[in-house]
């Protein structure tokens, strides 16, 4: 598609230019309609007067010759084929015309027998009349006689052909002055979208850090959004710098302690060697998950039924700890749902729930209960728990309390993490059951 096809002033303008012709059409048809009924009207009035004044005037001849006894005050009627005409008629045929009328004679209506008529017929010289019929009775006898007047409509018609040309040049001219103030008025509408165009050239060059720009109320919430999704990314690109050096600093030093247990001169010290990879291991997932919550934070997440997520983990739970006789308890009332990231909820949940599992000693509980915009998930076991020492340092990445238990110690830190990164937290303390008592808290979902 070209730019001018995609042109919205340019395609509203296409648009309105139909309705604008139409529009103009029919009232300029209408008017002409109007003036042109008018003109009729005035001229049938004045062919009345005309009428008028020859009934007036006329009488019967001795001879029985119809006659006017004085003169009409309209000139042309003594002008030769002038256009104006009077026509009287004796029952027996005798004719008195006007002069203008010359050797011709006015056609009369073939069938109506109205009191006053009015047709229109061919005239002298191929005229145009408009022709006005009486039939009256003189006073003084002599039977009816027939009047007729008639003008011709050519200066009528003139004026008419001339009204119209000046109202359609008007019409024309303000159709298009309608059709460019359409075209003026969207792109004066448009200018904010203009303005937010040439902001965000500003702001993807680094000119500007943010949109933030005065427009209406329909474009403004464009603009914050724009400016969120900014605020996002820069969040973002920022928590992935943070975490690359974090990940670069926390390599270091086990990174040295293994180069020196490998190239120690009376040979490498390979139990340290192990130590040390198994906590390169451990820092390269805490920092991998880190990274993959960072990158999803803020992300347009689902409304989640919990407890058929919660009734999942369980599930999958007692076939793992088969052996051990675990009771896994779900008691999560229906139609609870949280938003979040189903995958992330799965880490989450899942990771308190195994958890639970390793430390319990026969028993498992997870409740939720919504409390305002949030919902809380307590997961407890009836383990040995946690003193107040290991409770306060449990979140912390790579702590681990039983060297026996297999995991690396970053289960409960990638909980926190991505909990803080869904707007929700996490709480450790001791259970009703003697164990831990994990409560994991994510925004309910809207609706």
């Amino acid at each position: 598609m070209t730019p001018r096809a995609s042109s919205l002033a340019l395609r509203l303008a296409l648009l309105a230019s139909p309705w604008v012709i139409g529009a103009l059409l029919a009232a300029w048809l209408a008017t002409t309609g109007l003036v042109g009924s008018q003109l009729e009207r005035g001229l049938d009035s004045r062919l009345t007067g005309l009428a008028d004044a020859i009934v007036a005037a006329v009488e019967i001849a001795a001879g029985g010759e119809p006659r006017l006894v004085h003169a009409i005050p309209e000139p042309r009627f003594d002008q030769p084929l002038s256009g104006v005409y009077w026509q009287i008629e004796t029952a027996d045929g005798r004719l008195a015309t006007s002069r203008s009328l010359w050797d011709q004679r006015l056609p009369r209506a073939a069938t109506d027998h109205a009191p006053v008529r009015i047709l229109e017929a061919e005239g002298p010289r191929a005229q145009r009349l408009r022709i006005l019929e009486r039939d009256i009775e003189l006073p003084e006898g002599g039977g009816p006689l027939h009047v007729l007047v008639a003008a011709a409509r050519d200066e009528m018609d003139a004026e008419m052909a001339r009204l119209a040309r000046l109202l359609a040049g008007a019409f024309t001219l303000l159709g298009l002055g309608l059709v460019l103030a359409v075209v003026v008025q969207v792109r004066l509408g448009l200018a904010p979208l203009n303005r937010l165009r040439a902001a965000l050239v500003e702001l993807r060059g680094g000119a500007r850090a943010s949109l933030d720009l005065p427009a209406p109320s329909e474009v403004r919430p464009l603009i914050e959004e724009i400016d969120a999704l900014m605020a996002q990314n820069r969040a973002t690109v920022e928590r992935a710098r943070s975490h690359v050096g974090n990940l670069a600093h926390a390599l270091k030093t086990p990174l040295a302690i293994l180069h020196n247990a490998l190239d120690r001169p009376e040979g490498p010290d390979l139990a340290a060697a192990r130590r040390e990879l198994r906590a390169l291991e451990r820092l390269t997932q805490h920092h991998l998950a880190r990274a993959r919550a960072a990158a999803t934070a803020g992300a347009a997440g689902d409304a989640l039924d919990l407890r058929a997520v919660a009734e999942e983990l369980a599930q999958a739970l007692r076939r793992l700890f088969h052996s051990r006789g675990l009771a896994i308890a779900v008691a999560i009332d229906a139609g609870l749902r949280v938003h979040a990231d189903r995958q992330d909820l799965l880490e989450m949940l899942g990771n308190l729930m195994e958890n639970a599992c390793k430390w319990a000693r026969t028993r498992i509980e997870v409740d939720a209960r919504k409390s305002g915009d949030a919902i809380a998930i307590r997961v407890a076991d009836d383990g040995a728990g946690l003193d107040a020492a290991a409770l306060a340092r449990a979140t912390e990445r790579g702590i681990r309390f039983d060297e026996r238990m297999p995991g690396a110690g970053l289960g409960l830190a990638i909980v926190a993490d991505l909990a803080r990164l869904h707007g929700g937290g996490l709480a450790l303390d001791r259970s009703q059951l003697g164990g831990l008592a994990a409560t994991l808290t994510l925004p309910a979902a809207v609706g």
